[in-house]
């Protein structure tokens, strides 16, 4: 076969006759008896550069790939009736596959495909019927953008702590019994055998989310949700109606905490110690949530000589509103006495609460506050217990009731946008300097309650008066 004597494409097809195969650059598609005798011949490494296919001349839509490497499959081809959808689907290797089996199995697809059935879509209900609980919650938190660290460190201990033994089980087989049963489980025991009803519904609420994802991005065959009915709505008539809670730190028992916190601090045996204090101070000098104020960065504080250009600042707070905040001078003081620790490579910490945790900063700061169980009467619900987020309602506490500051420019100070038409609308609602003078009165007031306090300790209240 000499160039000058055949075409490229001649020369082609006639290797392509004599070998059974389709080189590279072949122009047709060689049809053969599919045996395996035939097969063994083309299913070898070399070739060609490229897949070939080769069509059975005995069985209609039945073929067979073999790629570059010798590796063959069996394929089926054929269109959907009542379509223009050509389809061309894997039928599974040769050699896991014998060509009889084979052969049925693309008859089968052939009559799916007679039926107005995409033999594909049968494959991904059947794939999307098997995804699990875990991997649809990872799924749902990779969306790029969608979710804070803490939401989904929170769903994460929902999936993988609260339904332990359905985080391997396929959503789809999630059903209402037992959606009912982990909920009684959760009421009854929790995760540390206290009862628990909050956290039971709190969880739920996970697994309702994932099943609505899980039914936007799987589908069954004809177009259908997945799960057609969502376990967890069965349970709205079954759910309590938890009030808000209100409890805070008493306002005559503010002194003596802030004083109490203040021992502490200088007993701390460690730096740990030092900034969970620290953090518990700061919280009540600025109503921050916990997780907010904890992950605080030194990048987002400003410090100035003057104290009304001082601010620390939220990127990315929970509602979603950034916001720049103003710092009374105690809570300056506070910052500028934490001290910059080091990283092991010698560069500094990057966090104003640092801590040996994994994360880098502080995420529970249980431990002081539960020192603070001393002080009798601490807690406005008479419990003796208080929690970070307790704190919270005690500076909207003290603004209001006993600095006398609006409510609206407390739900600034505390990162809620206003309800009011006229706040949402035509305050700033973002850069807060403007109320340095509201936060410095909750600062003076909480320094005033810890000076009071300390000096009825020692009767220096008390003034003799002449006969």
């Amino acid at each position: 076969m000499k160039s000058v004597a055949w075409s490229e494409k001649h020369a082609v097809s006639k290797l392509a006759q004599l070998y059974g195969g389709c080189l590279r650059g072949a122009y047709v598609v060689p049809k053969m008896k599919l045996t395996k005798s035939s097969i063994d011949r083309v299913a070898k490494p070399g070739l060609t550069t490229g897949d070939a296919l080769y069509w059975c001349i005995e069985s209609r839509g039945f073929g067979l790939r073999v790629t570059p490497t010798g590796l063959a499959k069996f394929i089926a081809q054929g269109r959907v009736r009542g379509t223009n959808r050509e389809v061309r689907t894997t039928i599974g290797s040769y050699g896991a596959w014998t060509v009889d089996d084979a052969r049925r199995r693309a008859e089968e697809i052939r009559h799916q495909l007679e039926d107005g059935k995409d033999p594909r879509d049968q494959w991904r209900q059947s794939q999307a019927e098997k995804v699990t609980l875990r991997q649809v919650a990872d799924q749902y938190m990779a969306r790029e953008g969608k979710m804070r660290p803490s939401t989904k460190a929170e769903m994460n201990r929902h999936v993988d702590k609260v339904f332990a033994t359905w985080r391997d089980k396929p959503i789809a087989a999630i059903t209402e019994q037992d959606v009912r049963k982990r909920h009684r489980e959760m009421c009854e025991a929790g995760l540390e055998g206290r009862p628990a009803p909050g956290q039971a519904q709190v969880s739920l609420v996970t697994v309702r989310t994932l099943v609505n994802f899980a039914n936007r991005r799987f589908k069954r065959e004809d177009g259908s949700l997945l799960i057609p009915h969502n376990p967890v709505h069965s349970m709205k008539d079954d759910w309590k109606q938890f009030e808000p809670r209100t409890r805070h730190v008493e306002m005559d028992k503010v002194g003596e905490v802030w004083n109490r916190l203040r021992e502490l601090r200088a007993a701390a045996r460690d730096a740990n110690a030092r900034s969970g204090v620290d953090l518990i101070r700061f919280l009540m000098l600025t109503g921050a949530r916990k997780g907010e104020a904890g992950s605080l960065r030194w990048d987002q504080v400003h410090l100035d000589d003057e104290p009304a250009k001082c601010w620390w600042h939220l990127p990315n707070p929970k509602n979603g509103n950034p916001v720049w905040l103003p710092l009374s001078s105690q809570a300056v003081a506070l910052l500028r006495s934490r001290p910059r620790a080091k990283l092991p490579d010698g560069r500094d910490h990057p966090y104003v609460f640092p801590s040996t945790a994994k994360c880098g900063h502080i995420t529970d700061a249980r431990a002081p506050l539960e020192r603070l169980r001393d002080v009798q009467g601490v807690a406005s619900d008479g419990s003796g217990v208080v929690s970070s987020h307790d704190l919270r309602r005690t500076f909207v506490t003290a603004g209001f009731s006993s600095c006398g500051i609006d409510l609206f420019k407390l739900e600034l100070l505390t990162n809620h946008v206003p309800q009011g038409v006229t706040a949402r609308h035509y305050l700033k609602t973002s850069r807060l300097q403007y109320l340095y003078t509201e936060v410095q009165k909750i600062g003076d007031w909480i320094e005033q309650q810890g000076r009071i306090t300390a000096a009825r300790g020692t009767a220096a209240n008390v003034v003799q008066l002449r006969a």
